[in-house]
């Protein structure tokens, strides 16, 4: 073995290895957190659904505005690290904050100057990846990661809110999010270690430049709507089941529980796969899966292939969750705008999800029209993909 291999390797894999601890430390944060929002300023506030709904609203602003923000700021200078650092910050102040707060108003300001800017911390990871001329398979492992966490931890804080109360949840929250910090040290100490030349494709075009491309117009609103196509689907699965199918509600918690674990490897399939076909064959085949599925659901009739159809949705969810942040970063000359644009692809098509769930309550269908909507839904989507394709060419 040459001499200096040994070295190279373990530094390596101690950077890969803080890499993962990071994104599964981001994603069981905000796992714990995001789903219990609206418990929490119920329990603790007293808050009325109206109270709740316009407290998420303002919360998802701050988000959406920190997401093309912080990330560009980040870009500018070159690192991602240390912005990520200062999300790890006040996601910890967040927590606290809602932790201590005693009054309503107090709260929604810690969301919305706390909340929104600590939200940006899993897009710089990703950017930082990209940064540093990480292989796409490698963000597609990071991403499966960030996925695990979702899968584990709802589950667990709401079982720490039963056991433990309301609060406990948000000081599980600072925990991980200080050792997220340690992490995130660790990772900037590394990478000045390492030294060298850093792989970018950074770029001096403007944010409102980059937006006004035609061609990361349409990829956006292609996004925006199979995105929304995926929202709204899993949000309705526990009413189809038990409005449609006649079910217990017990049988959309199966269905939706299937489909997040197989999502995990599939994610680290397609991280492989992608080398191979590209990114843009891929989405497809797992566009038709979603067209299936949709299709599907619409004249099933029972428990059974209601589960064994989230094979399908998995595969769409997968490749529309994972491949996008990889098409994203491909277009987009800036990390950190490219990991911003496809996180707020996120917040605007869980906004569409709205109206399309809102189509349950037609005559006929029930909620079956929800998943009827999306067949020409996802069709547009892949229509205003080979638009933006063309488009760069």
């Amino acid at each position: 073995m040459p001499r200096g291999r040994l070295p190279e390797t373990l530094r390596l894999s101690r950077s890969r290895l803080l890499m993962s601890g990071s994104a599964l430390l981001w994603g069981l944060q905000f796992a714990f957190l995001t789903p219990s929002i609206g418990i929490i300023l119920v329990a603790l506030y007293s808050a009325t659904p109206g109270e709740v709904g316009w407290a998420l609203m303002l919360y998802n602003i701050s988000g959406f505005i920190s997401t093309l923000v912080v990330p560009s700021r980040a870009d500018r200078q070159g690192d991602y690290l240390r912005p990520l650092l200062w999300c790890g910050g006040l996601t910890i102040a967040l927590a606290t904050a809602l932790a201590l707060v005693m009054s309503l108003p107090m709260a929604v300001l810690a969301l919305v100057a706390l909340g929104g800017p600590a939200g940006v911390g899993i897009g710089l990871l990703f950017a930082h990846q990209k940064h540093v001329g990480t292989s796409v398979s490698g963000i597609m492992k990071t991403r499966a990661i960030f996925s695990f966490a979702w899968v584990a931890g709802p589950p667990i804080a709401t079982f720490m809110i039963g056991l433990l109360g309301k609060r406990s949840v948000l000081w599980a929250v600072v925990a991980i999010a200080a050792l997220g910090l340690a992490f995130t040290i660790l990772m900037m100490r590394e990478r000045a270690r390492a030294g060298g030349p850093i792989v970018t494709e950074d770029s001096r075009e403007s944010v409102l430049t980059v937006l006004r491309e035609p061609r990361v117009v349409v990829m956006t609103l292609a996004f925006l709507v199979l995105v929304g196509t995926t929202s709204a689907s899993v949000a309705t699965v526990a009413l189809f089941a038990t409005n449609r199918l006649d079910l217990d509600v017990i049988w959309g918690g199966v269905a939706l529980g299937t489909c997040a674990a197989l999502e995990i490897p599939i994610l680290l399939g397609l991280g492989r796969l992608t080398t191979r076909f590209g990114p843009a064959r891929l989405l497809l085949v797992g566009s038709i899966a979603g067209v299936i599925y949709y299709a599907s659901m619409v004249v099933i009739g029972g428990p059974v292939l209601l589960v064994a159809l989230q094979v399908l949705n998995a595969i769409f969810i997968a490749t529309v969750q994972g491949l996008g942040l990889t098409i994203f970063q491909e277009v987009v000359p800036r990390p950190g705008l490219a990991s911003g644009l496809f996180m707020n692809t996120q917040r605007l098509g869980a906004i569409l999800s709205g109206p399309i769930i809102a189509l349950g309550a037609l005559p006929g269908l029930g909620y079956a029209w929800v998943f009827a909507a999306c067949v020409p839904l996802v069709l547009l989507g892949l229509g205003l993909l080979a638009v933006a394709r063309r488009l760069g060419r």
